[in-house]
């Protein structure tokens, strides 16, 4: 490690090509000999990564870990930032009481009572996907399949035509694998502009003519009052599409992937489609879709381990660390879909654990038994060494997952 003006200049190699192909053994040495590291993130900013689970839930729960950086900025700096940043006007990036405001608008629509009234339709656009590619005998599963159901579903309740979805899957490429290259810099403004514009768009046809969807249910309660300000708008419904199929999309790439690496374990979910609610927090906490999460502050002076985080600075979480931390979990280097409950903190943890947790969960669960029903001779249809993970430091996915049955 090397020191500039008083911080840490990383030689580790996180967020190398290879920590992006398995940053496993790099969590590993990190919760070992470092495990509340300060490191420089590829935009060139310093951060603190915290990668043992104990600690992960201190930062998650500590209210001192703030979401909302406008907080250390003047009244000018923050109608700036306001102006430029429509899409961290949401739950995920506030603070309370805000946070409880925002929340508690989109809430209703992801109760256990309304998410399990989701399954049937589930079910139906699962069975229409699988129709399209049996007689193909193989296909990109996550083009074919676990792109499309998730995004489908989350259409479908914001009340997005379904034909936009692919804009979509653009756009929120774009946003989640960004990096400090100037010209993917470029391209993230460009996409972003086109997001704003069709939203702005779909918002005054829903102003115009409501439907009985989430958009309009939102413009709704903007135009009662002061529940919701139009940036705030902005902000929920595009948290509601990114979030609302990236997720889903890792959970069921990365779960399936699981499952073709340890063919007798997929034969036991073969056999026994009763023990899926055990392979789905498996395959959330073994190689979870959120590798790190999103951005916290420290919004004053915190000790932590032995290490002194300033005000001001920056944290985030490395979930998949943390849910591959032995004094937590026993052999977490091993898949196991019989493992049972876990505490694992793929959804995080606290006041911003993942409103979408239930859909997610309901979504793979039906997409991976009735897939494994369907096709049970399921296959990769290369080899695991030509797979490549998605770069990018939010999400854990894989670019494709070729696949034979």
């Amino acid at each position: 490690m090397s020191s500039t003006n008083g911080k840490h200049e990383t030689n580790d190699q996180l967020f190398s090509p290879e920590f992006n192909q398995n940053p496993y053994p790099a969590f590993s040495k990190l919760r070992q000999e470092d495990p509340i590291h300060q490191t420089l993130l590829p935009n060139g900013n310093f951060s603190w990564i915290v990668t043992r689970y104990d600690d992960a839930v201190t930062v998650l729960k500590d209210p001192r870990f703030i979401k909302d950086y406008t907080y250390f900025l003047g009244k000018e700096q923050e109608e700036e930032q306001s102006e430029t940043s429509i899409f961290v006007k949401n739950m995920l990036f506030s603070d309370p009481p805000d946070h409880r405001r925002l929340r508690g608008l989109v809430q209703k629509a992801f109760t256990p009572k309304m998410i399990e009234g989701l399954r049937g339709r589930i079910e139906e656009i699962t069975n229409e996907l699988l129709d399209k590619v049996e007689p193909n005998g193989k296909m990109n599963l996550i083009d074919a399949f676990a792109f499309p159901l998730p995004i489908i579903v989350i259409c479908e309740m914001l009340g997005v035509p379904s034909q936009d979805r692919d804009k979509f899957r653009t756009w929120s490429n774009t946003l989640v694998e960004a990096s400090n290259d100037p010209e993917e810099a470029a391209q993230l403004q460009v996409h972003m502009e086109e997001f704003v514009m069709y939203l702005r768009q779909l918002i005054a046809i829903r102003r115009q003519d409501p439907k009985d969807d989430m958009i309009s249910k939102l413009i709704q309660s903007e135009e009662e009052g002061d529940s919701l300000s139009e940036q705030e708008l902005y902000g929920v419904i595009s948290l509601l599409i990114i979030a609302g199929h990236e997720t889903t999309v890792n959970l069921i790439t990365n779960g399936v992937f699981g499952l073709l690496e340890n063919p007798e374990q997929k034969q036991q979910l073969i056999n026994d489609p009763s023990i899926i609610e055990s392979a789905l927090e498996e395959f959330l906490r073994y190689n979870g879709p959120v590798e790190f999460s999103t951005d916290r502050w420290a919004a004053e002076a915190i000790e932590l381990r032995g290490k002194t985080i300033a005000k001001g600075d920056h944290v985030i979480v490395a979930l998949d660390s943390a849910n591959r931390d032995p004094e937590q979990f026993d052999d977490p280097d091993v898949f196991d879909i019989t493992r049972g409950k876990s505490k694992h903190l793929a959804f995080g943890k606290g006041i911003h654990f993942c409103l979408g947790a239930p859909l997610a969960r309901l979504e793979a669960e039906v997409a991976v038994t009735t897939l494994l029903r369907r096709m049970p001779d399921l296959q990769l249809n290369t080899t695991p060494e030509k797979l490549e993970w998605r770069p990018g430091m939010l999400m854990r996915g894989l670019k494709e997952l070729p696949v034979a049955f």
